[in-house]
């Protein structure tokens, strides 16, 4: 498994060498230093705390500071734990965008737009009511959202109005079109999750058809 953090930067397009015209998003992944490692010994799994992005050393808190303190790296926007092929990264080691190589499938994570309050067919893609035989009154209702005597109640989880966006939200099965490592900047093809400048999740995905 590669992982790595990173940063959406927009979305532009590219030609191939056949002219072919691909829609891409412009992520900066990386460099994220180790901060610290996780072991089976000491907390029952495997995996790497890496940082990305820098923060003033007055807007950190005295535990993190005290961590970064610790790892001899410089305060970090954010801390996330990834999980990473290598078995041996030393602390304050350094993750960048050539972990990856063009034509690699991958998996990026983020926090999708939060669009505010939306109604039932916005948020649910209903139908709708039929526009003809008097039905002037009932085009984007969400219709029936309970039983009458029982159970007397609306079950949990029922399709109505209310907030959409801002959730957890994974693009499948991206192919990497390019890598430009000296900016530490990779384009995948297609859209990712999230608005301009949004924390985002790059790992190598484990769904590639074959």
């Amino acid at each position: 498994m590669k992982e790595i953090l990173g940063k959406k930067i927009g979305m532009t397009r590219i030609f191939r060498e056949d002219g072919e015209v691909v829609p891409v998003t412009v992520i900066e992944a990386g460099p994220c230093p180790v901060v610290a490692r996780k072991t089976v010994e000491k907390n029952g799994y495997n995996a790497y705390q890496v940082g990305f992005g820098t923060r003033r050393k007055k807007l950190v808190s005295r535990p993190f500071a005290g961590q970064f303190k610790e790892s001899k790296i410089e305060p970090t926007y954010c801390l996330r734990e990834v999980k990473y092929d290598e078995s041996e990264l030393e602390i304050g080691a350094l993750l960048k965008a050539d972990i990856f190589h063009e034509g690699e499938k991958v998996d990026v994570t983020g926090i999708s737009r939060g669009l505010g309050f939306a109604g039932a067919m916005k948020r649910h893609h209903f139908q709708g009511a039929n526009k003809t035989h008097g039905q002037s009154d009932r085009w984007r209702a969400p219709g029936s959202v309970g039983s009458s005597s029982y159970p007397s109640r609306v079950f949990k989880g029922q399709r109505m109005a209310g907030r959409m966006g801002r959730d957890k939200v994974t693009a499948l099965n991206l192919e990497v079109v390019k890598i430009i490592a000296k900016e530490n900047l990779i384009l995948v093809k297609g859209a990712v999750p999230g608005h301009r400048g949004a924390l985002l999740k790059v790992r190598k995905s484990n769904r590639s058809r074959l």
